[in-house]
C-alpha cells in the first residue's frame, strides 16, 4: 500500500465571504381588502413576486446588497394585499479576483439573504391576516445569467444604433 499525498498550492488564499451585518431598510404592508371593508377573502388569490437586486462597494472589501421584494396578492374581485420589502445585507468579500466579485455579489450574497427576507415576509402577511407567504427559491444564478444577457443584448443594440 503506497501513501498518497494531494498536491496543494500552499501559497493559495482561500476566499471569504461573510456577511458583517443585515437588516430591513423598507417594509410596506398594504392590508388593501381590509382598508376597502372586505371582511371576507373568497377563493385562491393569485399571488405575483418580483426579486430586483443591487450591489454597491462601501469600502475596502465591505459591498452592500439590496434585495427588493414585491408580492402582491389578487383575488377576481380586487388586491388583497401588497407587501414591498427591501432587505439589505453588508458583506465583508476578500481574497476574490476582481472578475468574480460581480457574480459572488449578484448571486451568493442575495442566497445568503433569502432565508431572513424571506422569514419577514412571510410574518407580515401571517400578521396582516392572511396565511404566511412563502416565498420560492430562487436561482439567483439563472436570473444573474438572465439579467446579463438582456444587458449584453441592450448594449449591443445601442452600439449597432449608433
Amino acid at each position: 500500500m503506497s501513501d498518497t499525498t494531494t498536491n496543494t498550492d500552499a501559497g493559495a488564499v482561500m476566499p471569504k465571504m461573510a456577511i458583517a451585518a443585515h437588516y430591513i431598510r423598507d417594509l410596506s404592508f398594504e392590508n388593501v381588502a381590509a382598508q376597502a371593508g372586505a371582511t371576507q377573502v373568497t377563493g385562491q388569490p393569485e399571488i405575483a413576486v418580483t426579486v430586483n437586486l443591487d450591489a454597491q462597494a462601501a469600502g475596502d472589501n465591505r459591498f452592500v446588497v439590496s434585495m427588493k421584494i414585491n408580492a402582491t396578492a389578487k383575488t377576481a374581485e380586487a388586491t388583497r394585499f401588497v407587501v414591498e420589502l427591501d432587505y439589505v445585507g453588508v458583506f465583508t468579500i476578500e481574497n476574490v479576483q476582481q472578475e468574480h466579485v460581480h457574480p459572488v455579489l449578484f448571486i451568493e450574497c442575495p442566497r445568503q439573504l433569502l432565508p431572513y427576507a424571506r422569514r419577514v415576509v412571510s410574518d407580515v402577511t401571517r400578521d396582516g391576516g392572511y396565511p404566511p407567504l412563502m416565498l420560492d427559491n430562487v436561482d439567483f444564478a439563472v436570473l444573474y445569467r438572465q439579467r446579463l444577457a438582456e444587458f449584453q443584448a441592450q448594449q449591443a443594440q445601442a452600439n449597432g444604433a449608433q
